[in-house]
């Protein structure tokens, strides 16, 4: 920790998410940073005002030229190729500080030399990168998307190489992303994993008969897979959470004990977590706040090995892995779960390491050695 530190009170700060359309993991670090630094102007493309939290909802919110567009916010997903010029249409000359919290677009952000500009990386643009693929046989229609999607990728991909210059420090929320960082980049990050607000869950005396799974419907989730294995083993399933996947998932399920409730309620979370036999993670995440809020709860994860999981579930004490990313490889697991035991306190006891607290430190320590070290240069 720093000796001396720095009054940001008496800073003009901005935040830059990329959108605000509900409360995930990204939207719950947002907050995070709220609570450090208070409530400060935050930039987005597209904003549902009413899926957003009341911390969020007290800064004062400037959305894009987007927000007017058809089908926006809902369908915000369809203008992708106007992301870069939306982000980049932003005027920050005023600011001392810009906090980017990014997943797609929001570190595109064009800043003054005056004016630093501190990233936390989500993760470099998956559209583009590693799921370029998954999203393209997800897209519609097909024939279509077999010429437009690789040309509209190969431009987004140079823009965000070259965006990535306009960043003063990145900041990723684990290894996996630094290391992608590097290689799409050519840039080093710090690494701050995002926080867990453990304070909002807790263990329950009984359990339910289902698995669950909360998450964005979008392909590389690959939330088909958990439905596809409790389908073929007749198992309940629940599914919380929306998407432009939730179409052609409820077709899978027809008939089966998976069920699809939607949006939920933090209550509403805290209880299905709480109460579920164990959490299905089975997409390759850059980091995943899912799985710790089940273990906060005391519920075990059954989780891809890959990507982030592997920085946050405990083998064999708080979860374990499938190894290949197939139904056949989750039905397995799902098998071997059932003939063991977890222990609540080991699952919580793993979650600790993630509390906010820590966090807050180290997240205010690092932007402010970031800001000395950028401002001693200017």
């Amino acid at each position: 920790m720093l000796e001396s530190r720095i009054d940001f009170s008496n800073k003009k700060i901005a935040f830059v998410h990329d959108w605000l359309t509900g409360m995930r993991g990204g939207e719950r670090v947002l907050e995070e940073m709220i609570r450090i630094f208070g409530p400060r102007d935050i930039y987005t493309l597209v904003l549902d005002k009413e899926s957003i939290s009341p911390l969020i909802a007290s800064c004062p919110i400037h959305t894009s030229f987007l927000q007017n567009f058809w089908g926006v916010p809902q369908r915000h997903q369809w203008w992708l190729p106007l992301f870069p010029m939306a982000i980049e249409s932003f005027d920050f000359s005023g600011y001392d500080l810009v906090i980017s919290t990014s997943h797609c677009v929001a570190k595109g952000i064009v800043t003054t030399p005056r004016v630093f500009h501190y990233c936390y990386l989500f993760t470099p643009v998956r559209y583009a990168w590693d799921f370029c693929k998954v999203y393209q046989e997800a897209a519609r229609p097909r024939w279509l998307m077999q010429f437009v999607w690789p040309a509209n990728m190969h431009c987004l991909r140079q823009w965000d190489v070259n965006s990535a210059n306009r960043v003063d420090h990145f900041c990723s929320i684990s290894e996996y992303v630094a290391r992608r960082v590097r290689k799409y980049y050519r840039r080093e990050s710090e690494v701050i994993h995002p926080p867990v607000e453990l304070s909002r869950f807790s263990p329950s005396s009984t359990k339910g008969d289902y698995y669950f799974v909360l998450s964005a419907l979008v392909p590389y989730k690959r939330i088909d897979l958990a439905v596809e294995a409790c389908v073929r083993s007749n198992r309940r399933l629940i599914v919380a959470g929306t998407g432009p996947e939730e179409a052609r998932l409820k077709q899978m399920a027809s008939g089966s004990r998976v069920e699809f409730v939607g949006r939920v309620s933090d209550l509403e979370t805290q209880t299905l977590y709480r109460e579920a036999k164990a959490f299905l993670f089975p997409g390759e995440e850059d980091y995943g706040i899912t799985p710790l809020e089940s273990q906060a709860s005391g519920v075990p994860v059954i989780a891809y090995g890959a990507g982030g999981a592997l920085e946050t579930v405990s083998e064999n004490q708080s979860g374990i892995f499938f190894r290949e990313q197939t139904a056949d490889s989750l039905l397995d697991a799902l098998d071997l779960f059932e003939s063991m035991e977890f222990s609540k306190e080991n699952c919580i006891l793993n979650a600790k390491r993630f509390d906010p607290e820590p966090f807050r430190l180290r997240f205010r320590d690092s932007v402010e050695e970031a800001y000395l070290k950028f401002y001693a240069g200017n």
